[in-house]
């Protein structure tokens, strides 16, 4: 389904590996895609691989933590496509993990936070001042479980989730009555992704019990995949979700729900 034809959508860190999902299901369900990162050749191979399957793709080299970089880089959007629909969040920011709170320092909790923050801010307030204008369109940004459950040895990034959750809230109560829709999606961390597989390439041992304890926290006893993340955030684009707006929507398999670890799978 061509559901967001015409429409453009600009992807942050679309480099990346669930971005660049993101990027593509966009992309195939009719969008043309803004593909920005820090490195021109990880973008570039997102933009050939939805090009080779007849998707439109522009690259460009925007530090989503500039502000003046951003705004210059939506303005050119609008000068020669007319306008931006849809604008997405996948930067990720470097957090240190698996220490509990009481032995972390200040500077590794406070990090991920305002880093997190910063980049969220910047990309959507820039998109929410060229939406205003067009009194259309749709912000999506990206937390993970952390944000809607107490979750240990997670550091700032429980807090970070938070934060996003809470300043997507706020954003979509204020762009409201221009027409504009603001929606976080919370995803339960897709085993697929580049994160996970370098860290279970690297260290087999450690991840394996760690993924399976994330699957048992799960309601549906399995993780969701980086396709789950995009074709979320697709209909959340799309016309179809057009009264949605000011919440999170959970594809955590339903861990933020309960915790379900006591449950066990029925062969």
């Amino acid at each position: 389904m061509m559901t967001l034809q015409n429409k453009n959508a600009v992807i942050y860190g679309a480099g990346g590996s669930l971005g660049g999902a993101v990027a593509k299901a966009f992309a195939a369900a009719g969008a043309t895609v803004f593909l920005t990162g820090p490195n021109q050749k990880s973008v570039q191979k997102v933009a050939n691989e939805i090009t080779a399957l007849g998707g439109l793709a522009e690259t460009a080299i925007v530090d989503a933590f500039d502000e003046t970089a951003i705004n210059q880089h939506l303005q050119r959007i609008v000068n020669n496509a007319g306008t931006v629909d849809i604008s997405f969040n996948a930067v990720g920011v470097n957090v240190v993990q698996n220490v509990p709170l009481t032995e972390i320092s200040p500077e590794d909790f406070v990090k991920p936070i305002t880093l997190t923050m910063q980049t969220r801010f910047m990309t959507a307030i820039a998109a929410g001042k060229v939406m205003m204008k067009q009194k259309s369109g749709v912000i999506l940004s990206l937390t993970a479980t952390p944000g809607g459950i107490g979750y240990p040895h997670t550091g700032g990034f429980g807090p970070a989730c938070s934060g996003v959750e809470s300043f997507s809230r706020t954003l979509a109560s204020e762009l409201g009555a221009y027409g504009i829709r603001v929606v976080n999606i919370r995803s339960g961390g897709s085993p697929d992704s580049r994160v996970f597989k370098t860290a279970i390439d690297a260290t087999p041992d450690v991840m394996d019990p760690i993924l399976k304890k994330m699957e048992a926290d799960t309601m549906l006893k399995k993780l969701p995949l980086m396709a789950d993340i995009a074709n979320t955030a697709v209909f959340l684009a799309s016309d179809l979700a057009g009264q949605i707006t000011g919440v999170t929507i959970d594809v955590t398999g339903g861990t933020t729900a309960a915790l379900n670890y006591k449950v066990n799978r029925l062969d």
